[in-house]
């Protein structure tokens, strides 16, 4: 029903309009008594609780960063049945992003390319939100991912990392390190390991005992992802979140004429499934059993969810499909992974 609805109506509106309001509803939802009538139908099998980062997860499914950037909805997607809410990516320095449109849709290949630009009220505004969901849904595992701020030099990045670790890890259930999206310059040069070092050492003093991790790109070498990924234990990081969004277009069934039309920015979508599977084999095989490991990219079904945990996934994230399957896809996983 759904996906008759958004080729026939929803993928008709700017794909922005589309995603804030699609965000006042689920902020609707959200809210008592409404959360706890959706949660009925909703709610993951107890059979599918994680236990990882010193968590406890309802389902190994969650929702990646990108979808919440502001800490608004938090309430409103653990009502539909994600197992964790990854708000963000949250900057020390509240900032617009990139100028409209940024965000596409290409709809023969179930993916977006977005050039969003970290767009997002800051830091200081984020830790107040969270505050009022840690007293009002302390159970809600929230993930909170930081990135740099535009108006900072690369050169500076570190310190811009720390200001937002030290705000926003008293609040959070883990902290992310982003160096990996393609729509802040200079950001995934980050991820060289010389340059990578230092920065994780000084987010993992100012985290505490919040659990840090980093997302790293689909499009760097195996030979530097395996590289990073042992940095990361070497370093005490608690995971890796595998992966961020593409600058390929290899392979797709859309028109090339509309490809290019969407420009620049990170591609995301059914089309990055294979990549990022093959990344979290990599990870995988570079790290002990026991660290966590989150996949995300071209996650569509349950099916999906259930060959990324055989890989050496311990959770799982998506984001894209949620726009193209609905409000109830979070369930449709859930329920399909308990059959599985």
């Amino acid at each position: 029903m759904y996906p008759l609805l958004f080729r026939a109506v929803l993928s008709r509106f700017d794909p922005e309009f589309a995603h804030h309001a699609g965000m006042a509803v689920i902020r609707v939802l959200g809210a008592a008594p409404f959360a706890r009538a959706t949660s009925r139908l909703t709610r993951p099998d107890p059979a599918l609780r994680v236990e990882a980062l010193g968590l406890s997860f309802p389902s190994p499914f969650g929702m990646a960063a990108g979808f919440d950037k502001n800490a608004i909805g938090v309430r409103g997607l653990a009502a539909l049945g994600f197992g964790h809410v990854e708000v963000g990516t949250i900057t020390a320095v509240p900032q617009e992003g990139n100028p409209r449109p940024r965000l596409f849709r290409l709809v023969p290949d179930r993916a977006v390319v977005n050039r969003m630009g970290f767009n997002n009220r800051g830091a200081d505004a984020a830790a107040r939100r969270l505050a009022r969901l840690r007293r009002g849904a302390p159970d809600t595992v929230v993930g909170v991912n930081i990135g740099k701020s535009r108006i900072v030099d690369v050169d500076d990045a570190t310190a811009d990392y720390v200001a937002s670790a030290t705000r926003l890890a008293p609040l959070a259930d883990y902290l992310a390190v982003n160096v990996s999206s393609p729509n802040t310059p200079g950001l995934r040069g980050l991820q060289a390991v010389e340059t990578l070092a230092p920065l994780l050492r000084a987010v993992r003093d100012a985290a505490g005992r919040t659990p840090l991790l980093v997302k790293i790109a689909p499009d760097l070498l195996d030979d530097e992802i395996d590289a990073i990924a042992r940095l990361a234990v070497a370093e005490g990081l608690a995971g890796i979140i595998a992966t961020n969004t593409t600058i390929s277009r290899d392979g797709l069934r859309t028109d090339p004429a509309v490809v290019e039309a969407a420009g620049a920015g990170g591609l995301s979508g059914a089309p990055l499934k294979e990549r990022a599977l093959q990344v979290l084999r990599v990870v995988r095989g570079a790290v002990p059993e026991d660290f966590c490991v989150i996949a995300v990219g071209g996650v569509e079904t349950a099916a999906d969810v259930q060959e990324r945990l055989a890989a050496g996934a311990t959770l799982v994230q998506g984001y894209t499909a949620f726009l193209y399957r609905g409000p109830f896809w979070a369930r449709q996983i859930n329920r399909g992974l308990v059959g599985r």
